[in-house]
């Protein structure tokens, strides 16, 4: 029921044109744990706004979470010829995504990537300097984080289930974009 309130929040967004697809920012976090702890993975819109989220145990790379994070993205949107749209145009995130074969099934999916190169990555691709640019907006998906770590429950995991965690994060996602539809 709360997922489908969420989808209901972020459907009234995206029909109000408040949901940014032209840019879209991906990072990951860490909630530790008595034994290990749980990365959060989110995607959020230009504005902050929480599309898709995804929960694993810590020690996956953020690389490998990133398409479960994409295939979380609840919303459609028709574009122009009429074909429901679920993805951003463009993908900005941090070097923990330096992948050649991360950017090339972006673009398979139609999503230009915007993921700068580590010192040690001589044969990185798409390393436009003008595209980079957008890089410096990355402070959205961290303000998202913050806003997120203000659910105390969030910070620490101490439920023992992943389960019962991740329903205090999908309550607490449900409610920044309740926010947001509530401006």
């Amino acid at each position: 029921m709360l997922l489908e309130m969420r989808r209901a929040f972020l459907a009234q967004l995206n029909d109000q044109d408040k949901i940014r697809w032209d840019e879209c920012f991906a990072d990951g976090s860490f909630a530790p744990a008595k034994k290990g702890g749980t990365k959060w993975m989110v995607l959020v819109d230009g504005s902050g706004t929480p599309l898709g989220t995804y929960l694993d145990s810590a020690s996956p790379s953020e690389v490998k979470l990133l398409g479960h994070t994409l295939r979380a993205v609840a919303v459609r949107r028709t574009n122009r010829a009429g074909r429901p749209r679920k993805r951003p145009k463009r993908l900005i995130a941090d070097r923990g995504y330096d992948s050649n074969v991360l950017r090339k099934v972006l673009k398979r999916c139609g999503i230009e990537p915007i993921i700068p190169a580590r010192v040690n990555n001589k044969r990185a691709t798409d390393q436009n300097g003008c595209k980079m640019r957008r890089y410096k907006r990355r402070w959205i998906v961290e303000r998202t984080f913050a806003w997120l770590g203000q659910f105390r429950q969030l910070i620490v995991r101490h439920e023992r289930l992943i389960e019962t965690y991740s329903g205090f994060f999908h309550i607490a996602r449900a409610l920044l974009t309740l926010k947001r539809v509530l401006k």
